[in-house]
């Protein structure tokens, strides 16, 4: 009996690290397939391909960021009851409105295709935009099978999905591209034939979840789940389902929808305002096209390692939040605010003053030298993500879901205002797009430290949290640049970087004990961390408090 109870647990963490592990190899999978890309389509051919994405991704929020969560949320209530009629009943009626969604969506980006691009005013990116509409159809299909399965904690097809779809990206996208380079298309047709590889990876996705979903044994899984289940018992009525999947859905949309269309807005603004200071539509795409795929590419690598906190500090904080023991409460959320500054700060810092060795490294060097001063912006807004999403996190366990919708509102208002003005001004351009883009997280973790004091009634240590973090990652910066530096006055290659960041890494791990940056509580958040908190405080590393 003891092995069947520890079996769901088991199941959960396993499927929650697969994910996680999914997560992480997806980010480099993207990022190894813009580097070939670039080399193809070069900063013009990105532009066009980019639009077509950013649109899709907005779409595709809107579509599938609620009801996934609702279903899965649904589901699992359910099934715990042993209502597994019910369950059958809410994949029905969610699958019947995704199948709809897709659908709609699809028409939307076929038909408004030009629309689209003329918003832009890059006219050639409606190629794209028509083969990358089918996309939103097969993500449907496959986002209501992945909230059947979470309901399950079957996070496993979840995770070699995200794989397929990345793969398919890759090889099919690259693959693609070349046939149409060599077949002599024009520019915009081969980001189109380019894009496509995300389409055919989505269809291929969807059609193994479609198998999995269809092979799952339910009895089973109701079985290791110690939910065998009642035939008795009657499912809810399809209108009142209904009104409680979109009662749940909404919320988690409005929150994750609103950045996704400021990104749209703000590639709007981006090309408009730069065609009126005198670019050409080519000029202008290539610009996009260099800004989106290498600086934004690099920005979006670091918080892939930092979700996974804010992920497992949900379940953790709940736990210890039923229990009433405020003083635990506080020592959680502090130890993961310094965590995640210990990681996000030395990324930031060590991003922004390699930013040029590190793109050269991966792009070729013109591009390279022009991303350059975007990434160093860029970088700095870092940590201001990182602290976002985890005091996204806390607010929700808090149940102040609402409170992060404000945040994410007023974050996008300060981007497009500043979008709009700097990127205007003829001696900031294109700077104005990694500014406006640090102003708005800035703005946005701000509000939400605000809610956390006055909601939450906690307030985050700022020298423990903040200034010995920053303090640890100053000295690792100064190292990387330092000894990129010495290093390349005698080699000239690309183990230089990769020497640099070693270097750092090992003054950055010697800094955060010298600044007394880690405390017992942040080492006891770790895997094994009561085995390596006795070890570091035998040594004297580590102290009791922050």
């Amino acid at each position: 009996m003891e092995t069947t109870s520890k079996k769901p647990k088991n199941l959960f963490l396993s499927g929650v690290l697969v994910l996680t592990f999914s997560n992480i190899l997806v980010k480099i999978i993207g990022l190894t397939l813009k580097i070939p890309l670039h080399h193809i389509l070069g900063d013009e051919g990105m532009g066009y391909y980019n639009v077509a994405y950013d649109i899709y991704v907005w779409l595709y929020m809107i579509s599938t960021a609620g009801l996934p969560v609702a279903i899965s949320i649904m589901t699992a209530e359910s099934r715990t009851k042993g209502n597994i009629r019910e369950v059958k009943r809410i994949f029905k009626i969610t699958l019947t409105l995704f199948l709809i969604i897709g659908l709609v969506g699809m028409l939307i980006m076929l038909l408004g295709s030009q629309a689209f691009a003329s918003a832009y005013k890059l006219d050639s990116s409606y190629l794209c935009i028509i083969a990358i509409a089918p996309t939103l159809f097969f993500i449907c299909v496959s986002s209501a099978i992945n909230g059947f399965f979470q309901g399950y904690q079957n996070l496993f097809p979840t995770a070699v999905s995200q794989i397929i779809e990345a793969l398919g990206k890759l090889i099919i996208g690259i693959c693609l591209a070349l046939y149409a380079v060599k077949s002599g298309f024009s520019l915009p047709t081969v980001a189109a034939y380019t894009i496509l590889g995300l389409t055919i990876g989505v269809a291929a996705s969807m059609l193994f979840l479609t198998i999995s979903k269809l092979t799952f044994k339910e009895s089973v899984f109701n079985e290791r789940l110690n939910t065998p289940g009642d035939p008795t018992l009657e499912p809810r009525p399809v209108k009142v389902l209904l009104k409680a999947l979109i009662t749940i859905a909404i919320p988690v949309t409005l929150s994750s929808s609103v950045m996704s269309l400021t990104n749209v807005v703000d590639g709007i603004i981006i090309s408009r305002q730069l065609q009126s200071l005198g670019y050409t539509e080519e000029v202008a795409s290539a610009l996009f096209g260099n800004y989106k795929t290498l600086a934004v590419s690099l920005f979006n690598m670091p918080p892939a390692l930092i979700y996974p906190i804010s992920y497992a500090i949900i379940p953790l904080l709940s736990s210890v939040l039923a229990t009433g023991d405020k003083e635990k409460t506080h020592k959680i959320m502090s130890s993961a605010m310094r965590v995640v500054a210990l990681i996000s700060l030395p990324c930031s810092l060590g991003l922004s003053v390699l930013a040029e060795p590190i793109l050269k490294l991966l792009f070729d060097d013109k591009s390279a030298e022009r991303a350059a001063p975007l990434l160093s912006i860029l970088s700095l807004a870092i940590l201001f993500l990182a602290m976002l999403n985890l005091t996204n996190a806390i607010l929700q366990t808090h149940k102040h879901e609402r409170k992060p919708i404000i945040s994410v509102i007023v974050g996008s208002a300060v981007k497009l205002a500043a979008s709009y003005f700097l990127i205007g001004h003829p001696a900031i351009q294109m700077f104005g797009a990694p500014i406006s883009t640090a102003l708005c997280y800035l703005s946005a973790m701000l509000l939400n430290l605000y809610f956390l004091s006055r909601y939450v009634g906690f307030t985050p240590s700022v020298v423990g949290i903040f200034v010995r973090p920053l303090l640890s990652a100053g000295l690792c910066a100064l190292a990387a640049i330092g000894s990129y530096k010495l290093i390349s006055s005698f080699i000239s290659s690309s183990i230089t970087v990769i020497a640099a960041i070693g270097v750092a890494m090992v003054v950055y791990i010697l800094a955060i004990f010298l600044f007394k940056a880690v405390t017992k509580d942040d080492i006891l958040l770790l895997p094994k961390g009561q085995k390596i908190c006795s070890v570091l405080t035998r040594i004297g590393f580590i102290k009791e408090n922050a």
